[in-house]
């Protein structure tokens, strides 16, 4: 894209304002933010709601890759019972999928959304037993979630649509 997706603007909103939004509408505050940077925190916080309680936490291993970022998050004792994953280049994110994903995850290790053939992990939610399962593993996530026990929510593909090309915009 050549921009920082969360600082885009849809509609007037950044991507990372609208993700945490929808966080919010689902009930998920408060919403802790992983960052690669300190720096990062007063940039993205300029752009979030005032009214949204919101975390910030930075990357122990900044660009490591969303694998790290999940299994830390997994593993800090504050991560509760379940963690649920949204990235900001999913800004038509709707707090009805999130809460399909909550009724829906059960006993299993995790929920994961599904739309027109593909999963979508990075929308999943997690229990902290899925960090001992894909720590080790460099294989897509999407192939890892997969082969553990889980849940399947079918999602709206405009909801789970990805920012990936100014072309996505239109």
């Amino acid at each position: 894209m050549g921009v920082d997706k969360a600082l885009m603007e849809i509609d007037g909103v950044t991507c990372i304002n609208r993700v945490a939004i929808a966080l919010a509408e689902a009930g998920l505050e408060p919403i802790r933010v992983a960052v690669a940077s300190a720096e990062h925190i007063e940039r993205y916080g300029e752009q979030m709601d005032e009214s949204l309680q919101v975390e910030w936490v930075v990357d122990s291993f900044p660009h490591s890759g969303p694998i790290e970022a999940i299994v830390e998050a997994l593993n800090d004792p504050l991560c509760g019972n379940t963690l649920q994953l949204a990235p900001v280049d999913v800004p038509w994110l709707e707090s009805g999928l999130l809460s399909d994903l909550e009724r829906e995850i059960g006993e299993e290790p995790l929920a994961i959304p599904f739309s027109e053939g593909r999963w979508h992990p990075l929308l999943a939610l997690v229990r902290p037993e899925v960090a001992g399962l894909i720590g080790g593993d460099r294989r897509p996530l999407h192939v890892q979630m997969t082969e553990i026990r889980h849940s399947v929510v079918e999602a709206s593909p405009g909801v789970v649509r990805n920012l990936n090309r100014p072309s996505d915009l239109e």
